[in-house]
């Protein structure tokens, strides 16, 4: 990345718009109302031969109180003193605003360097518009469409001077930084290939963090981050994209999903509610691991269940949360009670980690990063054939399997088909006659003897075919023996 572009502007400019088009995703949630993103939402941005950071910020508004657009207001103003260049929209169609007019006073004392935008320029309305933008003294606004993709190539015109001053400023740092690096050898094992990955850089550990509204998961991120990244407040509900941070937690690349609070679906009516929730799900999809976040106040309600299942089915490894901890006063007696409720109403994920945590105060988090990282180690374990075979022995020898119609069902071979989640394969006659019951026993055992608490396992059982070749099959003279037996 060469340089970092944060979008700002009123509210309803199309700012979100424009990020999509940018990072060539619809990764910004976007609706005719204004208002709709709160917090700042990184990507990776596109522009031609062009790559830099983008930032879509919320709406700037006028407030300076600790309301939520004043808290809203504060976010933004942290992108602006942390980009490198700053593109501020006005709407081409509306005209400049006395709002615009105090927005671009601001940028002007605040930011380096300010490209002035005029978004939804399409057409001879915006005409009007473009030639009032002028009196900003922002310099030549740029005329944009940022729905049908119109200007872009202005828009390149103006970044290119920009990126190249910062690849240049980047490959100075990197000749320092060569001339100063050790060099380092990659360990292999013995069989000479290359060890378990782990998360790097370019392939950061992704977690999400789940839960319904006002549970702290904001909160929560913030503190991992040293800083208020991420809008929080008493209100509920105020998270609406899935925003993903990067950080270095204690030496692990990690980038963190925050999500929209899940509400039961019939409560969820409006639109903009109902496209926050579905950004959540798909938060979950493209997670390692998930961190289910309880309100230790009221745990483990009927829809903490929905999401912890939610995980489970997907196929993620997942850590439980229980927040807000440090409000709790018989702390020995609840921790009992939510164990207890935990193995009674999660047994699909009997063993995974739960931790307390106050993200308030920050106690607990040392415990939830050692979870997370062993959640993710054992989602990623991979058993050897050999081990596997000599356990599924000795399972059926404690057990066997039941007899369906007289007919013994064998099992004779196990493997693992793939890691993250663990799934094994077992090859036997009979498979569709198999009860659900043995198939238990044996992931219940796999978790025991394998030490793989928590982590979903999946199980394919697959038939190898009746291994007499003549089954079925009729002898040559069958029908002149038969007839040569019946006359003796």
């Amino acid at each position: 990345m060469s340089f970092t572009l944060a979008i700002v502007g009123r509210p309803n400019v199309g700012k979100s718009t424009l990020f999509n088009r940018l990072v060539g995703k619809r990764l910004a949630l976007v609706d005719d109302q204004p208002g709709v993103t709160r917090d700042l939402r990184e990507g990776e941005g596109k522009l031609g031969d062009l790559r830099f950071t983008v930032i879509d910020t919320a709406g700037l508004e006028e407030a300076t109180d600790e309301s939520l657009q004043g808290r809203m207001r504060k976010l933004t103003e942290r992108a602006v003193d942390m980009a490198d260049v700053c593109l501020f929209m006005v709407d081409a169609r509306t005209g400049i605003t006395p709002t615009d007019e105090v927005f671009a006073e601001i940028l002007r004392k605040r930011a380096d360097r300010v490209l002035l935008a005029a978004n939804k320029a399409e057409g001879r309305a915006a005409e009007g518009g473009l030639i009032e933008a002028w009196t900003l003294g922002l310099g030549e606004p740029i005329a944009l469409s940022a729905e049908h993709g119109e200007g872009m190539p202005d828009l390149y015109s103006r970044l290119l001077p920009i990126s190249d001053e910062f690849e240049a400023a980047a490959e100075a740092r990197a000749e320092r930084d060569l001339e100063a690096m050790p060099d380092t050898d990659v360990a292999v094992d013995e069989e000479g290939e290359a060890p378990d990955r782990v998360p790097t850089l370019e392939k950061p550990l992704q977690i999400a963090v789940v839960g319904r509204p006002n549970a702290g998961k904001s909160t929560l991120i913030n503190k991992l981050l040293g800083e208020d990244r991420l809008l929080t407040g008493p209100e509920a509900g105020i998270t609406r994209d899935a925003i993903s941070v990067t950080l270095d937690w204690e030496g692990v690349p990690t980038r963190i999903f925050d999500t929209a609070g899940m509400r039961k679906r019939a409560k969820v009516q409006e639109k903009l509610e109902k496209l926050s929730v579905s950004d959540g799900l798909r938060a979950v999809k493209f997670a390692e691991v998930v961190i289910v976040l309880l309100d230790a106040a009221i745990p483990f309600e009927q829809q903490d269940l929905r999401i912890a299942d939610l995980a489970e089915r997907e196929g993620r490894a997942v850590v439980v949360a229980v927040n807000k901890w440090d409000l709790e006063e018989e702390k020995g007696e609840k921790l009992s009670a939510l164990k207890e409720a935990f193995e009674r109403l999660l047994p699909q994920l009997r063993g995974a980690p739960l931790v307390t945590v106050s993200a308030r105060t920050g106690r607990g988090l040392d415990r939830l990063r050692k979870a997370v990282l062993s959640a993710h180690e054992v989602w990623n374990r991979r058993i050897s054939t050999a081990r596997l075979n000599r356990w599924l022995g000795e399972m059926v020898e404690a057990h066997p399997p039941p007899a369906p119609q007289g007919r013994r069902i064998k099992l004779r071979y196990m493997t693992q088909a793939k890691t993250r989640p663990p799934h094994f394969v077992v090859m036997c006659s009979h498979p569709d006659r198999m009860p659900d019951s043995y198939s238990r026993y044996l992931v219940n055992g796999l978790r025991i003897d394998f030490d793989m608490p928590g982590t979903p396992i999946r199980l394919s059982l697959r038939g190898q075919g009746d291994r007499n070749p003549y089954k079925g099959r009729r002898t040559k003279n069958a029908g002149a023996l038969k007839k040569h037996l019946g006359k003796g």
